[in-house]
């Protein structure tokens, strides 16, 4: 997949099959989209282009939301629309200035001009241009005169519940991993890197890699322990991590994100791990001593081992 990143002066030579939007969580609706421009591709021969912005033009727009967490930082979510086919990613810088561009700007300059499009594929609640006041009949209004087509995308039901990316987030930030990966359509995961600790895990036989997150900005889940699928080096493991106080040995009061990799011992410091979050298994917990401690950990790791083969029956 190409990427064009950092910039607005760019051409795109060739026309275009284009779709725009966040896409925060590539999720169930937006695949649909994504789906239907590979279609579209097949039949007519033209590059995939997705539009996205960054960064999120909610923080942007709403300063009072500048705290959004989001479900996929950038790079996360390249990796997802480069997964789901698309040709060429744009990652237009979103700021006042473009905010306040007029819907036929818009329209003339970027989508026309820089892109090309010949197809436009926007889901239902698509808005853009000054004071949002362009959507999906504005695009219509022109499509004629500028000699391209525009497609709608209805609204992805699931059990009769419209998915978004802000029910999403917020079944990830309720400890609900299952319905939320059930809504994005992978699991949600995140890209950490492995630092230092205090190493007392591997004093009671439960060593862990402490992990450190791109961007303040990622999206965290609820304090507690999951069960969890662990990337390293394109090779899956399975662990249980941890995301909370460390209550029982910590007084500090910060958040802290440690997993165990089961059958695992390689030095992976300073490296990029991908966490793939399976199910929530309980809160965390104060105990009063370290046995207590490593009482509760022998129970976490039983239960991740019959989920995992549950999981060995499935695949």
């Amino acid at each position: 997949m190409l990427t064009v990143r950092h910039t607005r002066d760019f051409r795109i030579e060739k026309p275009t099959i284009v779709t725009i939007g966040t896409f925060d969580g590539v999720h169930l609706g937006h695949q649909k989209i994504l789906r239907r421009l590979q279609l579209l591709k097949e039949f007519h021969n033209l590059n995939t282009v997705v539009l996205t912005f960054e960064p999120h033009p909610r923080k942007i727009l709403f300063p009072e939301q500048s705290d959004l967490k989001l479900i996929t930082l950038i790079d996360e979510k390249l990796d997802l629309l480069e997964k789901y086919g698309v040709d060429v990613t744009v990652v237009y810088p979103f700021d006042k200035d473009f905010s306040n561009i007029e819907s036929i700007e818009y329209i003339e300059e970027i989508l026309l001009k820089s892109m090309k499009v010949k197809y436009l594929v926007i889901g239902y609640d698509h808005k853009f241009g000054k004071n949002r006041s362009g959507d999906i009949e504005t695009l219509k209004k022109y499509a004629d005169h500028y000699d391209y087509v525009v497609e709608e995308i209805n609204a992805l039901d699931i059990d009769k519940i419209s998915i978004s990316s802000s029910k999403i987030r917020h079944a990830i930030e309720s400890g609900n991993i299952e319905l939320a990966n059930d809504y994005l359509g992978h699991y949600f995961f995140l890209n950490a890197t492995v630092i230092s600790g205090k190493k007392l895990g591997r004093t009671i036989g439960y060593p862990t890699a402490n992990l450190k997150t791109a961007s303040k900005d990622k999206l965290i889940p609820k304090v507690g322990v999951y069960f969890v699928e662990v990337i390293i080096n394109k090779e899956a493991y399975y662990g249980m991590l941890n995301i909370g106080y460390n209550p029982t040995t910590d007084t500090d009061n910060t958040i802290k994100i440690e997993v165990h990799i089961f059958d695992f011992s390689e030095d992976i410091y300073n490296k990029t791990v991908r966490i793939n979050f399976l199910k929530y298994l309980r809160d965390e917990e104060k105990f009063n001593t370290l046995d207590e401690l490593t009482g509760a950990l022998r129970s976490d790791k039983k239960k991740c081992m019959l989920l995992i083969d549950e999981l060995k029956q499935t695949r």
